[in-house]
C-alpha cells in the first residue's frame, strides 16, 4: 500500500516526447499551408505597387507637356532646370514614387523625335511596370523602355 501511495503522490509534470512531436508536426503543417499563401500575396502586392507607381506619374508627364509642349523632362514646374527627369515630374507631384528613379531600377524619359512621347518605368521587388505615352497602357513585366 505504501508503494501505491508513493506512485500516486509522485509529481510527473511536463510533456512527453510524443506530445512535443505532435505539436511540432502540427506547426509544420500550418507553416506549409501559410508560407505559399504569403508569398503569393507579396508577389501580387509588388506587381500592383509597380503599376500604381507608373499610373501615378502619367498626370505629371501630361502636365509637363501642357507647360512645355514636349516630354524632355529637363525643367521643373517653375521653369528651373531639373537635375533628373524624375525631379522634373516630382516638381508637379511631390508624392511621386522613388521606384521611378534609376537607382531603384525605374526610368523616366522623353522619346521620339523632339521628345513627342515618354516612357515611364518602375521597379518594385522582382516586378516592374512601364508605360509608353501619350495614351499608352501600363504593361507589367513586358518590354522595358527603349
Amino acid at each position: 500500500m505504501h508503494s501505491l501511495r508513493r506512485r500516486i503522490n509522485k509529481d510527473e509534470s511536463g510533456f512527453t516526447l510524443i506530445e512535443l512531436l505532435v505539436v511540432l508536426i502540427i506547426i509544420g503543417i500550418l507553416l506549409a499551408i501559410a508560407v505559399p499563401s504569403y508569398l503569393g500575396f507579396r508577389d501580387k502586392a509588388q506587381k500592383t505597387a509597380a503599376a500604381a507607381d507608373v499610373r501615378e506619374a502619367i498626370p505629371s508627364a501630361e502636365a509637363y507637356y501642357g507647360d512645355y509642349t514636349n516630354y524632355a523632362f529637363t525643367k521643373t514646374e517653375t521653369g528651373g532646370a531639373a537635375a533628373t527627369p524624375w525631379a522634373a515630374l516630382n516638381s508637379y507631384d511631390s508624392g511621386l514614387s522613388t521606384a521611378l528613379q534609376p537607382a531603384n531600377g525605374g526610368k523616366v524619359e522623353g522619346t521620339g523625335a523632339g521628345n513627342t512621347g515618354y516612357c515611364i518605368e518602375a521597379s518594385v521587388g522582382s516586378h516592374w511596370a512601364s508605360v509608353t505615352g501619350p495614351g499608352g497602357t501600363v504593361v507589367m513585366d513586358g518590354a522595358h523602355c527603349p
